[in-house]
């Protein structure tokens, strides 16, 4: 089986769920009062239980599916169903926890299934077009890349892009490169999965080898009826970085591919997951028809990771960190920095990523309603206190900045970790300077209260 017929995976799936909710949803507009034409479900069950008996990747398991399928039919589960739209829905609802691939669509300008078996119709020219495009809008998934404060990597990966690997011109392959080479001196990385559904095969062997010793036998193998196909790139990433900490942010909302390079980085012992359990969708395939308008997206592979003989269908990926979807990224930047800060030697590397720390977890606090002293002109600068009750600084017609408490009279510039300040105390316990403090230890600017 080729890396193709494998890319459908969840970022597909995730597509073709738009697509049926495009094809099976009432018509807007002046077209609202014409209903779908009825259907006869069991004769649609039939189709789609074929199509998953000639398809799914494992025979014996497809089959089973088949026949527990039509008899959930027999019994008149989906007769009440005679709208297609709603028998999509129901199909997909009632096969899904047998494989999180299963998706099950309707299309009334679809063509008849093709005879013969289990053929595949040509990729369509012009949705291959369309598909190119979007992934060239969409930046093929990497929708932010940045360095976070304390020398932390942070890549916002939506979705994985395919690839021919080898292509000397791929523009999915030009921008994980470009990724790869804006956080190449940071001292951790972190891949945020949490909106990524997964996609091609290519770009998750790609990525992985950008962390792993070339020749790893770390990657996953896809077994189906066609035989056997891996994850391993053609021409992995030329600079791996095997030493940096890595951390994996993934949800609910992780799938197939995404879930794949967590899974696959998670057992070679190169990243941490940090988050909530995956989708638990493993089994990649593709689109078959099964008549009346209707299709079925079935699994047509299933990895096995060299390292765990497993993979995490129905299961997900489990988290090493557990957290809250939406304070995942805090809890992987804390695990990053305090890694960095335990293994770095004095100096102001290692003061940077003690103070951005220091300043995470200033920010997870209620505020700290500031001495109230404190507030005056200091050489120009006038400090006063704003409508959250913090201390803010603003020199002449300059934005004001708001000081984040750290402890006492220790502050640093809210979001600027690294831009650290003291307010200095008389023998009276009267504030009688601002005092700027830098990474290095040597005496920054000191304004005089005016």
């Amino acid at each position: 089986m080729t890396r193709n017929t494998l890319l459908a995976g969840a970022a597909l799936l995730l597509a073709l769920t738009g697509a049926a909710v495009a094809q099976t949803a009432p018509p807007q507009g002046p077209m609202a009062a014409a209903p779908a034409a009825p259907v006869q479900p069991r004769l649609v069950v039939d189709g789609v239980a074929q199509a998953i008996s000639d398809s799914y990747f494992d025979a014996a398991k497809g089959a089973q599916i088949a026949a527990s399928l039509g008899a959930a039919a027999a019994k008149g589960e989906f007769d009440r169903f005679t709208d297609p739209r709603d028998l999509a829905t129901a199909l997909g609802n009632w096969l899904r926890p047998l494989d999180a691939h299963f998706n099950v669509v309707w299309n009334p300008a679809a063509g008849p299934p093709p005879q013969g078996g289990p053929q595949r119709r040509a990729p369509d020219p012009a949705q291959i077009a369309q598909r190119e495009a979007a992934d060239r809008r969409a930046n093929f998934g990497f929708r932010r890349v940045e360095i976070l404060s304390g020398n932390i990597g942070y890549i916002d990966l939506r979705q994985f892009a395919d690839f021919d690997p080898e292509s000397a011109t791929a523009p999915a392959r030009d921008a994980a490169d470009a990724a790869l080479a804006l956080i190449a001196r940071t001292d951790a990385v972190i891949i945020d999965l949490r909106d990524n559904g997964g996609g091609s095969p290519a770009m998750v062997g790609y990525l992985a080898s950008a962390f792993t010793p070339a020749g790893a036998n770390i990657y996953n193998t896809f077994h189906s009826r066609e035989g056997d196909s891996s994850e391993a790139p053609i021409k992995p990433y030329a600079k791996p970085r095997l030493d940096v900490p890595v951390y994996i942010l993934t949800t609910a909302r992780t799938g197939s591919a995404a879930e794949a390079l967590a899974y696959t980085l998670q057992q070679a012992g190169r990243a941490t997951i940090v988050g909530e359990a995956s989708g638990g969708a493993a089994n990649p395939g593709g689109m078959a028809p099964a008549g009346n308008g209707f299709a079925i997206f079935v699994s047509r592979g299933s990895p096995e990771n060299p390292i765990s003989h497993k993979n995490w269908e129905g299961t997900g990926v489990q988290p090493d960190q557990p957290a809250p979807a939406a304070q995942a990224l805090i809890v992987a930047r804390r695990l990053a920095l305090t890694a960095v800060v335990a293994k770095a030697p004095a100096g102001p590397a290692r003061t940077d990523s003690q103070w951005a720390l220091e300043a995470l977890d200033a920010e997870g606090r209620p505020p700290v309603a500031p001495a109230a002293d404190l507030a005056g002109t200091y050489s120009g600068v006038n400090v006063t206190v704003n409508g959250e009750g913090l201390l803010q600084l603003q020199r002449g017609r300059r934005p004001p900045q708001v000081l984040l408490a750290l402890g006492g009279d220790l502050f640093n510039v809210r979001g600027e970790p690294d831009r650290r300040l003291r307010f200095a105390r008389d023998d009276k316990g009267r504030p009688v300077a601002l005092e700027y403090l830098t990474e290095d230890g040597s005496p920054g600017p000191r304004l005089r209260r005016d």
